[in-house]
């Protein structure tokens, strides 16, 4: 590098292009607005949309035959293992997993792990 001229800042922003105007003559430019940070206020309006939340035990593949030989009392075997954690899809998209719990004589889950979408 040596003894080399070094410009000064300000010569270096004489040498920027300066950006030209795309607007027509006499139109205002265009401005966007940038929402502030929400609050939980700001999702009032979507609160009461109705989602179909689903619990998913398991799956099980099997051809049409032996689906028609089912009958009461008839065991289909699932993918999982007992004590692993099941998926909980909200409108068909995976959203977390969780565990089975029993609340009184009902059955219920609870969330362990919740995916973040990739979705902005």
């Amino acid at each position: 590098m040596g003894d080399q001229d070094v410009p000064e800042l300000s010569e270096l922003d004489d040498e920027t292009p300066q950006s030209e105007e795309i607007n027509e003559p006499g139109a205002e430019p265009e401005t966007i607005e940038v929402p502030a940070t929400g609050t939980a206020q700001d999702l009032e309006a979507v609160y009461d949309i109705p989602v179909q939340v689903s619990a998913v035990l398991g799956k099980s593949t099997m051809e049409v035959n032996q689906l028609l030989k089912l009958g009461r009392g008839a065991v289909v075997e699932l993918d999982r293992k007992v004590g692993e954690a099941i998926d909980i899809y909200v409108n068909n998209r995976l959203v977390a997993r969780g565990e089975v719990v029993v609340l009184e004589d009902r059955l219920g889950i609870t969330m362990t792990e919740i995916y973040k979408s990739d979705r902005t």
